[in-house]
């Protein structure tokens, strides 16, 4: 998988940006979905893993980048604090110094603060477990409303990461195209002209293309998530070059 902070890529011609890569192709070269490179397992919707992943998209929903999310959670792992519980027993003092080892200083206070009333109300209203907030829900909006009222501050930035890997194992996640996705598609030539902001009629393309590459749907969030790292990677080259030596 691709560094995506690795400054020997960053003299890439043009050229080389845009040759063509297929779906899977993209997929084994900037690597697929968070949650798997974390060691989290959605396939079999366990409680406790999808509220690892939602920890984990609290912390990638800041404007932080990937590697500190990714130590920052690795501390969470490491002093064993990956479940409702165990986050509001190690309360908000705890969590802090928790956030500051992760490299996580910035947003340390808001975060901890975050995490601990994700989930006591996690706790209080659904005893716990994602899968029964993703049972009483009506459906994929009131589902998405029901992850935002967990807190304040849960946005939909950090919603659209947590769905999104959920997308085809969770039948009410349904969110939209991750924007980052959308723009990495387009730079890429997998979406066609005149379809310009429908993100709808984007994702439905994106999962044919994915289908017609002999991959299931339920692999889909690897192909998004493949998306997203190769514009972040982009990005992170293009403004890297700006910089005079």
């Amino acid at each position: 998988m691709r560094d995506l902070t690795d400054t020997k890529t960053l003299h890439v011609s043009s050229k080389q940006q845009r040759a063509p890569l297929d779906a899977t192709t993209l997929v084994s070269e900037f690597g697929g979905r968070y949650s798997t490179q974390l060691g989290i397992q959605l396939n079999d919707l366990d409680a406790a893993e999808i509220y690892k992943w939602l920890l984990a998209a609290i912390l990638y929903g800041a404007p932080i980048s990937e590697k500190i999310a990714m130590h920052t959670w690795q501390v969470l792992e490491h002093n064993g604090s990956l479940t409702p519980e165990s986050i509001v027993c190690t309360g908000w003092d705890g969590l802090v110094n928790l956030l500051d080892e992760g490299g996580y200083a910035r947003y340390d206070h808001k975060t901890a603060t975050k995490m601990l009333v994700v989930s006591q109300t996690l706790l209080d209203r659904y005893a716990g477990n994602l899968n029964h907030l993703h049972a009483a829900a009506l459906d994929s909006d009131d589902l998405a409303q029901r992850i935002m009222g967990l807190s304040k501050g849960i946005g939909p930035v950090t919603v659209q990461i947590f769905l999104r890997e959920l997308r085809g194992r969770w039948n009410k996640a349904m969110p939209p195209l991750a924007q980052l996705a959308f723009q990495a598609a387009q730079s890429l030539g997998f979406l066609p002209q005149g379809c310009d902001d429908d993100h709808q009629l984007a994702l439905t393309l994106l999962q044919d293309i994915w289908e017609k590459s002999g991959m299931s749907l339920l692999n889909f969030p690897d192909f998004e998530a493949a998306l997203v790292r190769y514009e972040l990677w982009l990005r992170h080259q293009n403004n890297a070059i700006k910089i005079p030596k």
